[in-house]
Order: C-alpha cells, then sequence, then structure tokens
C-alpha cells in the first residue's frame, strides 16, 4: 500500500537513497534539501523534490503548500543534519546556533508542523548519532554537533510521550559510522563498514514498520566505532 512520505537532507548520502528506496516500492515522497536538483534530476513520477532550508522560515510555507494534496502524512524522517567540527575553544555562539538551528530547533518545527497531519499509525524517525548517546565515545571538535544529536534523543522521547494517545510514534536512531560525504567530513580518510545504501534499506523498512513495537525509543544503529 502506497504511503505518505517526508525525508529531510535528501541531496545526497542516506537521504538522497532512501528517496530512491521509497520511491521505487511506489510511495509518494515529498523530498526536502536546501538542493533539490539531485532528486529533482531523478525525474520520478511520485518524489517531489523542494528545496528547503530547516533555518529558513518562510520555506515551511511551501512545505505547507505541497501537504495540501495531500491526505495524510505516513512517515516523517528528520535526517537532515549539520556538521561542525572545530575544536570547543574556537566554537563561537554563533557556530552553536548554526548547528541547533538545522539539527534541533528545524527538526522541532517541521515536527510540530507535520505532527496534525498524522495518523495515530504513522511514524516519526530522527536520525541522531552515536556521539549523541550518553556513555557513548566521544571526540573532540564536535561538541555542536553530538550534543545538538543527544538534544532530538530526548525530544524523543518527549514527544511519544506528550502524544501516546493520539500518535503518531516517535523513535530515534543513533547512527554509527556510515561512509558519507559528512563522515569524510569529520573523519577523513576513515572508511566505514556500512554503506549509505545500506543503512538507507534499514532505516527504510523501520520507518515503515517500527512503530508497531517501538515508541519514544532510541535504537543504536551501529557495528563500529566512530
Amino acid at each position: 500500500m502506497s504511503k505518505y512520505i517526508i525525508i529531510t537532507g535528501t541531496s545526497r548520502g542516506i537521504g538522497f537513497e532512501l528517496v530512491k528506496q521509497f520511491a521505487a516500492e511506489g510511495h509518494q515522497v515529498l523530498a526536502l534539501s536546501r538542493n533539490n536538483k539531485p532528486c529533482a534530476d531523478l525525474n520520478l513520477p511520485n518524489v517531489t523534490s523542494l528545496s528547503f532550508d530547516l533555518g529558513n522560515s518562510e520555506d515551511y510555507k511551501k512545505v505547507a503548500e505541497c501537504l495540501e494534496d495531500w491526505s495524510s502524512v505516513d512517515v516523517l524522517i528528520n535526517n537532515a543534519g549539520r556538521l561542525l567540527n572545530k575544536p570547543f575553544l574556537e566554537t563561537s555562539p554563533e557556530d552553536f546556533k548554526a548547528v541547533y538551528e538545522v539539527n534541533v530547533f528545524g527538526v522541532a518545527e517541521l515536527t510540530r508542523m507535520v505532527q496534525p497531519r498524522m495518523p495515530k499509525t504513522g511514524h516519526v524517525v530522527t536520525i541522531s548519532s552515536m556521539g549523541g548517546v550518553q556513555g557513548s565515545m566521544k571526540f573532540p571538535g564536535l561538541s555542536a554537533y553530538s550534543s545538538s544529536k543527544a538534544a532530538v534523543i530526548t525530544l524523543t522521547e518527549l514527544w511519544a510521550e506528550e502524544f501516546k494517545e493520539t500518535g503518531p510514534s516517535f523513535n530515534v536512531l543513533a547512527l554509527g559510522a556510515v561512509q558519507t560525504e559528512m563522515l569524510e567530513e569529520a573523519f577523513p580518510g576513515y572508511q566505514a563498514p556500512t554503506t549509505a545504501n545500506q543503512m538507507a534499506a534499514y532505516i527504510k523498512d523501520f520507518a515503515l514498520t517500527g512503530q508497531t513495537l517501538y515508541n519514544g525509543k532510541l535504537l543504536q544503529v551501529s557495528n563500529s566505532t566512530p
């Protein structure tokens, strides 16, 4: 059965692979990214590619207009992320704000906008990082990034509690190393054991079925360090 899917951060990496995989199964996909060209160039009839910046309040109006044609939203995948690899003493308040604008405030605002359109059986999946998990191995230079990824873990738990009667379900996946452009930026030269395509396949299946068994849960999806 075809579902209505929203995915952020779709210009590359895991997000781009998710769009292709959901579309291949016949689902309707709204692909949101600052650079919408990669998904637009796919020329898939069931994919709408929209230029969207999580930190731009005007862009949310464009999303709302697109959703007027949808009866509901079955799945929201908060995949977009902003990375900063910089020593803490060199990290300014503006640096922190820029990271949190995307990784926390943007995730919260898009979720707030989409939640009323979702059925009880819907599923909001937010992509976090192993670096945001309490007690996990931490790496210097990632103060803003990893702390922002910790914030969305707690947000997910709060949302699940607040909407436990009406739905949808909320879960968060803390990913380990995946071979993407962002990983190369954080850990130059490191070769991850998992490809973007492999991780996207896992996230796709979890987004479609995970809400039947999980709500308000953090799942650590990692087979390596980092």
